[in-house]
Parts: structure tokens; sequence; C-alpha cells
């Protein structure tokens, strides 16, 4: 399936290619045709790798190629590549390290790619509001949250974000955002590495995405050095949400009213 599909993309791709390299001797509109011509290949070609890989992981065929590195390097790489995406909607994405290294049993492809779904998928959702990366970690996991500040998760989206294809907003334009395999492929590696990937939002307050992972492969994750409801959202009365399939839960504290402004 995967050659039936690529051959022809790829002569697609190089008649495509030979006509855009052209398209300043064109005509503005045929010019512009092969513009959009160009930008749907690279989105039809995005969507195939995300459901090649998608089906390599229902087929149970995936092997994780964990070695023990230090996780904040990786975290640096997937925040330089989506600046450039950043700063086009207007969006600083801003990284929180800790010090001292934090070096954890994992496969740093799958990790980065985890990391570069969810920053793209915090920019393009920010609605030009900060998106900002933490690392921390404690002794027997390392913890990553992404948060940003944009239109956040109604109750009862949190449970759905990781579903394949699955919109919060079905009226959007279909060319913003990826394939909608992104996230579903992240929670599925998290789950190779034997950690977990949650979300957390609030309607008007953003939304926070936390991936857990185990220090080491043989060793279960006792709790997660970083909360799933950032601080800030605890304040948000009766509409902070949790995903599911965690082994442990966030509780979001009852508010008295002299603690709502």
């Amino acid at each position: 399936m995967s050659h039936e599909l690529r051959t022809p993309l790829t002569t697609v791709r190089m008649a495509a290619d030979v006509l855009h390299a052209s398209r300043e001797q064109f005509p503005a509109g045929l010019a512009r045709s092969t513009e959009l011509l160009v930008d749907e290949l690279d989105r039809f070609e995005a969507l195939l790798g995300d459901l090649l890989e998608i089906s390599r992981l229902d087929a149970g065929v995936e092997e994780l190629a964990a070695e023990l590195i230090d996780v904040a390097p990786i975290a640096r790489r997937a925040v330089e590549q989506v600046r450039a995406i950043a700063r086009n909607a207007g969006t600083d994405v801003e990284l929180e390290l800790p010090e001292g290294e934090t070096a954890a049993e994992i496969d740093a492809r799958r990790v980065e790619r985890i990391l570069r779904n969810l920053l793209a998928n915090a920019v393009d959702h920010s609605e030009g509001r900060p998106v900002r990366l933490t690392l921390g970690a404690n002794d027997t996991a390392v913890a990553i949250t992404v948060r940003d500040y944009g239109v956040g998760l109604r109750p009862g989206e949190a449970d759905l974000v990781f579903n394949r294809f699955w919109r919060a907003d079905p009226s959007r334009n279909r060319r913003t955002g990826g394939t909608g395999l992104g996230l579903a492929i992240s929670h599925e590696d998290a789950r190779l590495h034997g950690g977990l990937l949650e979300a957390w939002g609030a309607p008007g307050h953003g939304a926070c995405f936390r991936l857990t992972l185990p220090r080491r492969q043989d060793q279960p994750v006792a709790e997660s050095p970083l909360p799933l409801v950032p601080p800030d959202g605890e304040a948000v009365n009766g509409q902070a949400s949790i995903g599911s399939g965690a082994d442990y839960s966030v509780v979001v504290p009852e508010l008295r009213k002299e603690d709502v402004g």
C-alpha cells in the first residue's frame, strides 16, 4: 500500500516542482495555482506519512530505540523547529528548563516528535498569545508540559483530543493545523515508553498538555514532577477538564467565593 501510494505521488511531486520553479514566468492566476498545488502536495505527503506511522503502531510492529540521554536538548530542538511557525502566527515560544541534567531512557526521535506536535498544536490555538514549554524531573520520571493561553477546551474535550481526526472546532479552515493524527500518534509514542500524555483545558483560558515518561524503562512512575493543571488554571471555577487514560489523577480543588476574582 505504501509503495502504491508513494509512486504516483512522487511523479506528481516532480511535475509540480518543475512548474513551481518556473512560476514567475506564468500569469498571476497560473502562478498562484502552482503554489497551491505544492502546498496541497505537502499536506498530502504529511498525511500519508502519518497514516503509515499510525498503521505500524496499530499493528504493534513499532519498537522503542531507547537510550539514556538528557531530555533538555531534545526540548530545545523541538522549540527551535516550531519558532518559524510561531513567528508567522505572532506567538512567542518560551522555554523553561531545570538546572543540571535531566537524563532518561527514551527514544529521542519519538519524544522530539511528541514535543513538535504539542508545540505546533499550541501555536495553532494560541491566538497570538505566548506558548510555554516546561521540563521537570523527579527520582522516577521526567515530565514536559506545553501550555497555551488560547481558545482552550470545553468540558469533556480533553477526553477527545487524542482521537484521530478530531477537531475542537469543525468549522475551522482545514489548512489550519496538521493532519489530524499528530496527537493520536503522540499518545501512542508516550504509551510505547510506558508513559502518559494528558490534556487539561478551560474555555478562554487555554490548554496544557503534559507528557510524563519513566526515567528508566523498568521503573514505574510514582508521580509526575509537573502538575497537569497549571497554577493559574486552578482559579478557573468549574471549567477544568482532564484527559482520560491516566494511571493517576489530578484533582482540581474546590474554590471559595473569596478565592475567585
